[in-house]
């Protein structure tokens, strides 16, 4: 049976590793709040605080966000696979690796993040703003990218396998030898040495 939690003032809160599963949490301040290698499954935060919070370790495993804030939150080396972010703040915000797998961040503001070696495999970043983000080294393999704005960001190091970088608005966007070949040969080019 699934849990509600509302209204509650967790300011400062270590969460230590504690384990949520199927627990709602609405209008919940988490602001300041400190988990390492804390489980939340399948839980659902609606108009959430998590503001200069620090997670490290910790994994939110398809977990839905709606109207949650994580302005200067760090995330470090957490797991936020098949988790999805609806009308979020999600900058200024931290991170440093983690697993992403097949987050939704559809028309999400990660403009200026440093996104690292972040494994976004199979994420959704449909009608995001990526200006001047860097995701040197990021795993984007197989990612939905249509009408991103990648305008400025860094893309070095990448893998974009399976990425249709048509689709996505680049400008001033960062590529190395291998990006640039790819996205030739998306264009029709034939890349001979």
């Amino acid at each position: 049976m699934s849990e509600h939690l509302r209204d509650l003032d967790w300011y400062a809160e270590d969460l230590g590793a504690r384990s949520f599963v199927d627990v709602t949490f609405t209008e919940v301040d988490l602001t300041e709040s400190v988990s390492k290698g804390a489980t939340f499954e399948r839980c659902t935060f609606h108009n959430c605080r998590f503001n200069s919070s620090t997670h490290v370790a910790s994994a939110f495993v398809s977990c839905d966000f709606r109207r949650t804030s994580f302005f200067d939150a760090m995330l470090d080396g957490c797991k936020l696979t098949g988790s999805v972010f609806s009308e979020c703040t999600l900058r200024p915000l931290s991170v440093r690796g983690g697993q992403w797998l097949g987050v939704s961040l559809r028309g999400a503001n990660l403009a200026g993040l440093e996104l690292d070696d972040l494994d976004l495999r199979e994420a959704d970043l449909s009608m995001a703003d990526l200006t001047g983000t860097s995701l040197r080294g990021a795993r984007l393999a197989g990612a939905t990218l249509r009408e991103t704005n990648l305008a400025g960001a860094d893309l070095r190091g990448s893998d974009l396998t399976g990425v249709d970088l048509t689709v996505a608005r680049l400008k001033d966007t960062k590529l190395d030898l291998a990006g640039a070949v790819q996205l030739a040969e998306l264009h029709g080019a034939l890349v001979e040495p």
